[in-house]
């Protein structure tokens, strides 16, 4: 399974000279964790950062600053992770781990953001196959057991060791005298 069969398509983007509060708003509204930060250069819209709740909370809340003074530019993060369309599930759970993020852009053959994906994305795809094999592994146990024949189960009697037997111990009086 590739990246591309699993990546979020639809890219929420936000533009860098907007305030963390629109950046707050355009989260809520779309029910994401982060977004793309774009700036206009050459005529085009280039990514340069992305921003997330996260930094939202660490960076704005956490320092009492003021949402509606503060610019998205000022808080994203511009260390730009990237894997391309083809790249397998395992590779993208490398990148993220080599590069310590939970979210990463998903670029196509020409270089271009084409998705994004996050590590809940990852677990949701590795998840399925796992509990596939789990399944297996129990319908497994069930097929072996109904198909065994069924033994008796043994007859116990209980046994005793003579004393003076090596390991045993006599009673233990107490000064009650009983």
């Amino acid at each position: 399974m590739s990246i591309a069969e699993i990546c979020q398509r639809h890219v929420i983007t936000v533009d860098a000279t907007a305030t963390l509060r629109e950046a707050a708003t355009q989260m809520r509204e779309h029910h994401v964790g982060a977004l793309v930060v774009t700036a206009e250069a050459a005529g085009q819209n280039q990514v340069v950062g992305i921003i997330t709740d996260r930094d939202l909370a660490i960076e704005v809340l956490a320092r009492d600053l003021s949402p509606v003074d503060v610019h998205v530019a000022q808080v994203a993060s511009r260390r730009l992770v990237a894997v391309p369309t083809n790249a397998s599930l395992g590779e993208a759970a490398a990148m993220m781990k080599d590069a310590g993020v939970r979210r990463l852009l998903v670029t196509g053959d020409g270089g271009q953001v084409v998705g994004f994906v996050t590590a809940d994305d990852l677990l949701d795809a590795l998840a399925g196959p796992l509990g596939s094999l789990a399944s297996a592994v129990r319908s497994g146990i069930a097929r072996e057991t109904s198909e065994r024949s069924t033994i008796a189960p043994p007859q116990f009697r209980p046994a005793f060791l003579p004393h003076g037997t090596p390991g045993m111990q006599e009673p233990v009086r107490t000064s009650l005298g009983r």
